[in-house]
């Protein structure tokens, strides 16, 4: 995000401002939009996936990728971890779809071409604990983007937070390690906030997913809470996404 401005700013500005169509981006599996939202004097850069341009999947309801992507939006921020640019959901000019910031990044720094950077190593263990509690189904290397600013970024998250196990990712260096006191903090604090039925986080995420996916997620984090290490791959399915990149 730009420095000067606050994360609210780009939120209200995402939320509330007039959109306006750039182009549709090339190699996306749904329809998303390079668009520049302007509001209160700022303009900024983003990326709109209507819901009419989802395509069908057999295992995700068609018209939730959007939901799923803000979703993961309110569980990165409230976790602090700050791992998924800021997202909203509202009316577009295609009708509803979730509005994300686009980060300016390096095209051809992705997972891959990063993961034994040390400067990049803690965030990439944020993203794997992340990616395991919204049960991500398609952590490829390039939705990890390695901003201008030095920060590591996870993009895509349209198809995740299903009921069922569907881990598939690319980030398993840290496989079966003990997770970071602090980290644990974090998810204590996200278990809590997710318990509190009918508070502020409870009702956001409510309003995304379904019911059995939400108790599915809370699952998830017990578990983590509980064995306090990385999560592993299964032997018994398919745990990396494919194409990998």
């Amino acid at each position: 995000m730009p420095i000067e401005l606050t994360e609210d700013q780009v939120l209200d500005t995402l939320q509330h401002g007039a959109i306006e169509e750039k182009g549709l981006l090339p190699y996306s599996s749904n329809h998303s939009f390079l668009i520049v939202v302007e509001h209160n004097e700022l303009a900024l850069p983003a990326v709109y996936k209507p819901q009419r341009g989802e395509a069908p999947l057999w295992d995700f309801e068609w018209g939730t990728l959007c939901k799923r992507e803000t979703a993961a939006y309110d569980i990165s921020r409230a976790l602090g971890w700050g791992v998924v640019p800021p997202t909203v959901l509202r009316e577009g000019s295609r009708g509803l779809g979730s509005v994300q910031f686009f980060v300016d990044h390096d095209g051809e720094a992705h997972y891959f071409t990063a993961a034994e950077d040390a400067r990049f190593v803690e965030a990439f263990r944020r993203l794997a604990l992340f990616d395991f509690v919204i049960n991500n189904a398609d952590r490829k290397s390039g939705h990890c983007l390695i901003g201008h600013d030095g920060r590591v970024w996870g993009i895509d998250h349209g198809i995740c937070f299903h009921s069922e196990f569907k881990l598939r990712t690319v980030i398993w260096e840290f496989s079966c390690e003990p997770i970071e006191e602090t980290h644990l903090v974090d998810l204590t604090s996200l278990q809590r906030a997710l318990e509190t039925k009918g508070g502020s986080l409870w009702r956001r995420i409510a309003a995304l997913v379904s019911a059995p996916e939400l108790a599915a997620m809370r699952k998830r984090i017990e578990h983590l809470l509980r064995t306090r290490i990385y999560p592993a791959p299964s032997v018994h399915r398919r745990n990396y996404p494919w194409p990998p990149i």
